[in-house]
């Protein structure tokens, strides 16, 4: 069996890889490729058999899934760029006959109103109609889309954002990625739409709350209209188009477009979730 995963020089793809080691799969049967393969040595070194992909080179792509039985496709960053990226993926995926493709979609994504959400959406449709078997993985946040940011945080004292109440089920990467590993290491899952997220979902306000009990620091949340965030987000040197991307995320999440209270991610990885608390320790 040879599981190719994309994204494996970033941090989700790379988390997938070692969830598979763990579960047993041999390294020979396990495909990492990237864009710059140099970052992944290590993963060479072990066993696991690294390809450039670059998810603009479409015969490149071939190559790289040639053999490939089942394929964990991971979303690229660029809302822009998303689609055209994924479908070149997708039809050398078909092309090389695979058998499955999980993609890691967002949580939501057929009623999602945001542009991230669109993206995914419009990504989905497509693998519907190349017809291939699939199973959607929608995920919801990353706790470290907010723990990778403890330094400004401590530093101003303060978490911004246009989320209002809105409650966010977020999860590590480690989480989402071994729910990847899970569904193409067991059986029955072709078909499937799993909406994922984290056991205890909170609003912002409980982020600027849990960040001052970890630290002993006094952070407060400030919610800002969404132009005021995107102009917050471009002064630290964030690319427009992101930032218009995130600061329409918290908008969505404003209206519970990143929320989900299924469970089902605690179900595909056997264990609780990842603890906000927890991420937060980590992180320190």
């Amino acid at each position: 069996m040879s599981i190719v995963v994309t994204g494996a020089t970033g941090h989700l793809g790379r988390l997938v890889v070692e969830a598979l080691l763990r579960r047993g799969v041999p390294a020979a049967d396990i495909v990492a490729t990237g864009r710059e393969v140099a970052g992944i040595k290590d993963i060479a070194e072990r066993g696991v058999i690294v390809r450039r992909a670059d998810f603009g080179d479409e015969a490149g792509l071939r190559e790289a899934f040639a053999g490939a039985e089942k394929l964990v496709l991971v979303s690229t960053t660029t809302p822009g760029e998303r689609l055209a990226n994924h479908r070149r993926a997708i039809d050398a995926a078909v092309a090389a006959g695979v058998s499955l493709i999980a993609y890691t979609s967002m949580v939501r994504a057929d009623s999602a109103t945001t542009i991230l959400g669109a993206t995914h959406r419009k990504t989905e449709d497509y693998l519907r109609e190349r017809d291939v078997p699939t199973v959607f993985l929608r995920n919801s946040w990353y706790l470290e889309n907010y723990t990778d940011q403890l330094p400004l945080f401590l530093e101003s004292h303060a978490i911004i954002g246009a989320a209002g109440d809105g409650r966010v089920s977020a999860a590590s990467r480690a989480d989402y990625a071994e729910a990847a590993a899970a569904v193409v290491t067991t059986e029955g899952h072709a078909g499937a739409v799993y909406e994922l997220g984290g056991d205890e979902a909170f609003t912002l306000s409980e982020l600027a709350a849990a960040v001052s009990a970890a630290t002993g620091e006094k952070i407060s949340y400030q919610d800002l209209a969404a132009a005021q965030l995107i102009e917050a987000y471009r002064a630290v040197g964030v690319p427009a188009e992101i930032a218009e991307a995130l600061a329409d995320a918290d908008r969505g999440l404003s209206q519970g477009e990143l929320f989900t209270a299924g469970g089902e991610l605690r179900k595909l990885i056997g264990r609780p979730t990842t603890t906000l608390a927890a991420a937060i320790a980590a992180a320190r």
